[in-house]
């Protein structure tokens, strides 16, 4: 065999094996297998292992990444002063969890509101507001640094407006749900608006894809 004719026999088998791992790659892919497609909107396409963290809830008691371990968690950034969309999310999230309590769906699920205004947001505060939406959920405060560590693991964004007194202020968040495995993985988001069924359903339909426990 020549060296030409040995060069481009080389060419071919590269091609071929480039071929076949590409389409090994495509159907492997959870992505296009595992996930059904009306999950394809809030499943991340790669999860992120969370970092530690270190804060309290509003029994003041140490919250950290060992307490996201073992069990779901759906995760919502916001505050206690917010005029309209905290209170329209929590409401939902309240509904939505009776309406998995009705299916036995609530085993190992925590529903988490983390504030991202602590020097108005204190532990009582923080208490009274949960105990006036559900009181199985979990809210959270803690140092500006400590709070900013765990919001930029979940792209959660937040700035006080401007033009307001001290005391008197308004601050533009993010608004999506974030939901985080047993695994302390960060899978999915969910975008407003948040319509409490949908979310149920979905949040099912993710439980059988993942092998929640």
């Amino acid at each position: 065999m020549s060296r030409k004719n040995t060069t481009l026999h080389k060419i071919h088998i590269i091609l071929l094996v480039s071929i076949l791992a590409g389409i090994s790659a495509i159907l492997i892919s959870p992505s296009q297998v595992d996930i059904p497609s009306d999950l394809l909107a809030v499943v991340r396409s790669n999860p992120v292992s969370l970092k530690p963290f270190s804060l309290v809830n509003q029994h003041n008691q140490a919250f950290t990444l060992d307490q996201l371990k073992d069990r779901q968690s759906l995760v919502f950034f916001g505050y206690t002063s917010c005029p309209d969309v905290c209170p329209a999310t929590l409401s939902t999230l309240n509904i939505f969890y009776k309406l998995l309590g009705e299916k036995q769906a609530t085993d190992n699920l925590q529903i988490i509101f983390v504030s991202v205004d602590p020097q108005r947001d204190s532990i009582e505060k923080l208490a009274d507001y949960m105990n006036y939406f559900n009181n199985e959920f979990i809210a959270l405060t803690g140092s500006d640094d400590e709070i900013n560590k765990l919001a930029r693991q979940f792209g959660a964004a937040y700035f006080i407006e401007q033009g307001a007194s001290d005391e008197n202020y308004l601050i533009s968040h993010a608004s999506s749900i974030f939901l985080v495995d047993q695994n302390s993985k960060l899978i999915a988001a969910f975008s407003p608006p948040h319509n409490p069924e949908v979310l149920s359903n979905q949040y099912l339909s993710m439980r059988d894809v993942f092998n929640f426990n």
